[in-house]
């Protein structure tokens, strides 16, 4: 198998991983080995509830007896999929209470962008340095490395950068502004939260020159950082909340949520002023459902700032500087690249699944499933110490 994934399946880089996949329950991933593999990195925040989590499974078979695609986003009238927009709404504040399903979150970006467009008649984006939004041509525009796209220029224009946590920078928000997009946390950066009521200057400002605020929670949303939204935690409400990645409790979706006022303007003047055919499909819309029914029906939110300050209490060696981030999105961080790609590589051989981060080398990922139990957290962090103390030995 591995021979053909390089022959026939494109890569993403010149050195991936290579596990042979035979199956995954809970908090492991199944090597064609027989090898046990404990995740820490929940398919990159994906796998909210873990592997094969028994409601996400059911709702799915139970969705696949009824019926598959059957139209294009927006014309049918589908159970899955309106009852999950529903129970978002009441769940979210007030003034975002409609929600555009599409397929992940990149494309769901891709919308916010062309919504605060479409919304203020303005054309300037303003996205943060090492900001990451995704790999479409829009979101690449957005993204704040120029390393990272200077091969796929020319890319939107007018589009300018400012630095997170920077006040002084709020400055650059103007009257030309369509929209602001943040990461509540920025991920890809090193897991760098707001600080100084950061997002809440942000929001003053925009609400002072008519710009607006987009919220990318792709990463930080459906429980992750102890709330429901990430920002939910610093008292900031956006005019366009962007979501994806643990949606879908391992399935491919993301979503745009806003205004019905605001949302109502993409479907006329032009009319399918966004559009997608497989967005809102009933399969991932049923999953996406039984994702969110779980973490409002159980105290997985509250976990998961219990399960953090776990973290933190076991993860302390001389190679851990610090650990940024929030909940269950967690970034021990070393003294260097090179002893960060050392541990996860030992750790990989160890049976401990981490990752990096896009922009900070010297960050180490840790977001598992919120499902993971206390034991596993021990068991895993045990694994990272004696990684870290075999790079000590070696090249400290």
């Amino acid at each position: 198998m591995k021979e053909d994934f390089f022959k026939y399946q494109a890569q993403t880089s010149l050195y991936p991983l290579e596990v042979e996949i035979s199956h995954a329950k809970g908090s492991y991933i199944y090597s064609t080995d027989g090898k046990k593999h404990l995740d820490f990195v929940a398919g990159v925040s994906a796998c909210t509830l873990g592997h094969q989590h028994p409601r996400v499974v059911n709702a799915i078979k139970e969705q696949l007896d009824k019926y598959l695609h059957v139209m294009v986003y927006g014309e049918y009238i589908q159970k899955p999929a309106v009852d999950f927009c529903k129970l978002l709404a009441q769940h979210l504040p007030e003034t975002l209470n409609k929600t555009y399903l599409v397929n992940s979150g990149t494309e769901a970006v891709e919308g916010a962008l062309k919504l605060a467009k479409r919304v203020t008649g303005r054309t300037q984006i303003i996205s943060c340095v090492n900001a990451y939004h995704g790999n479409t041509q829009g979101s690449m525009s957005i993204l704040g490395n120029e390393d990272r796209k200077r091969a796929f220029r020319p890319l939107l224009p007018n589009v300018d950068f400012v630095t997170f946590n920077n006040e002084d920078d709020l400055q650059y928000i103007t009257t030309k502004t369509a929209a602001i997009v943040l990461e509540t946390i920025q991920g890809s950066a090193g897991f760098v939260t707001p600080e100084n009521d950061y997002l809440l200057k942000v929001r003053k400002r925009c609400n002072e020159v008519g710009a607006l605020l987009i919220l990318d929670e792709i990463q930080p949303g459906f429980g992750r950082t102890g709330k429901l939204f990430g920002f939910q935690n610093y008292n900031v409400v956006p005019d366009i909340l962007v979501m994806g990645k643990g949606m879908g409790g391992g399935m491919p979706v993301g979503a745009f949520t806003a205004n019905e006022k605001l949302m109502d303007l993409l479907a006329h003047d032009p009319k399918c002023g966004h559009i997608t055919t497989f967005g809102g499909h009933p399969v991932i819309a049923a999953a996406s459902l039984a994702t969110l029914q779980e973490l409002l029906e159980t105290d997985l939110m509250e976990q998961t700032l219990v399960k953090e300050q776990l973290f933190r209490n076991l993860l302390k060696h001389p190679l851990i500087t610090e650990i940024h981030g929030k909940g269950l999105m967690l970034a021990p961080m070393t003294p260097s690249n090179e002893i960060t790609n050392q541990v996860i590589l030992k750790c990989k051989d160890k049976g401990l699944v981490l990752f990096w981060l896009m922009f900070e080398g010297k960050a180490i990922r840790i977001t598992p499933p919120l499902t993971i139990s206390e034991e596993e957290i021990k068991k895993g962090c045990a694994i990272l110490i004696e990684a870290l103390n075999e790079v000590q030995a070696e090249f400290c």
